[in-house]
């Protein structure tokens, strides 16, 4: 029905997250009416993307240089370390403008059904940063599942002996969230983190 090289795009696009087969059917579609506009700035950007991006030595962040902008920025905190799994993670944090410290990129998280172990992930280079003295505290900013919990726990352990207040995110009641549309777990977590008001 369309040629290979066209199929082969739909294909590319299809094991994006959140395309199936359809949408990337769609997308495909809507860049080849637009080649001038779309395709053929989008493939170039991709290109140039591709040479330049690089993983930040320091805390595992994607950037074009290295250490990245945020480990180059002096208005930092240096004392403080958040630790995320994954990069999207890190841009979530950093959308919210609400922490102002250093981050530390996991890389994932340790999973026995996957045979992801500690040796998988950037935990070493963790361990080494937090045995810093000038670091007064590590955020473990795992998310609330299994395999996040369990990496964080096992960080904890690892850190126990190092100078360091170890936290973790709060879990419960988001904001503007109604008790009644929440799972029983959340409530739950909730529950168990309230505090004084």
């Amino acid at each position: 029905m369309v040629s290979e090289d066209i199929e082969r795009l739909i294909s590319l696009l299809a094991k994006l997250p959140g395309l199936g087969p359809r949408s990337a059917r769609r997308a495909t579609l809507a860049l080849i009416k637009r080649k001038e506009t779309l395709l053929i700035p989008l493939s170039k950007a991709m290109a140039t993307a591709g040479e330049a991006i690089r993983t930040c030595s320091v805390c595992g962040n994607m950037d074009t240089r290295d250490p990245c902008k945020l480990c180059n920025d002096p208005r930092r905190d240096d004392k403080l370390i958040c630790v995320v799994e994954d990069v999207a993670d890190l841009w979530a944090l950093e959308r919210t403008a609400s922490f102002r410290g250093r981050y530390h990129v996991l890389g994932g998280t340790l999973s026995a059904l996957d045979g992801v172990g500690p040796e998988d992930l950037n935990i070493p280079k963790l361990i080494t940063r937090a045995s810093d003295e000038k670091i007064t505290e590590v955020i473990l900013a795992t998310n609330a599942t299994v395999d996040g919990q369990t990496t964080a726990h096992y960080i904890a352990d690892r850190l126990a002996g190092a100078n360091v207040t170890i936290s973790g995110l709060a879990h419960g009641v988001p904001v503007g969230g109604e008790l009644d549309y929440l799972d029983d777990g959340t409530l739950s977590a909730a529950l168990k983190a309230r505090r004084p008001v």
